[in-house]
């Protein structure tokens, strides 16, 4: 029979204890932040989405990839720190979207329709000007919602959590 003396058994808690907050630590700050994006409320010409935020160059490379279905009243912004001509590609993609790039001022400045994924990675879609926002949706929501260039986008993210 082994018998430990209550230092013993202190330490062993104190040890599981760390151990344990270790382990909560990397879910919150590592893990968690991969699978769940932020959500905000999109209002762009006469349609309001529920969108959720790519705020990181993983997320944003990611997108939409492998998204078999997307509700009508969903969106993908994919929020950058500065401003450029960002493209994007149609990788792993399952469905047709509408690609609206926004400056700095949320204003839409370029609008694609229709990307589909037959496209894959042999076609990049750029903007003409440079953006701040790329923002995905399914396709046929720049007709249904009158989207158009010139447009501003009304939604809220903290800009500080953008990398």
């Amino acid at each position: 029979m082994v018998c430990m003396d209550n230092h013993q058994r202190i330490g062993g808690a104190v040890i599981t204890f760390g151990v344990l907050v270790l382990i909560f630590f990397t879910f919150m700050t590592v893990i968690l932040p991969k699978v769940v994006r932020p959500t905000t409320e999109l209002s762009l010409g006469e349609g309001v989405f529920k969108a959720s935020i790519a705020l990181n160059e993983a997320e944003r490379m990611k997108g939409l990839s492998g998204v078999t279905n997307m509700p009508a009243d969903e969106a993908l912004i994919m929020a950058y720190k500065y401003e450029s001509r960002w493209k994007v590609w149609m990788k792993d993609m399952k469905i047709p979207l509408d690609i609206v790039w926004l400056d700095q001022n949320k204003k839409v400045i370029y609008i694609v329709k229709n990307a589909v994924p037959e496209d894959s990675t042999a076609k990049t879609f750029e903007p003409r000007n440079v953006a701040t926002y790329v923002i995905e949706f399914p396709a046929g929501s720049v007709k249904t919602n009158s989207i158009d260039i010139g447009q501003v986008a009304d939604f809220k993210l903290n800009e500080s959590d953008i990398k």
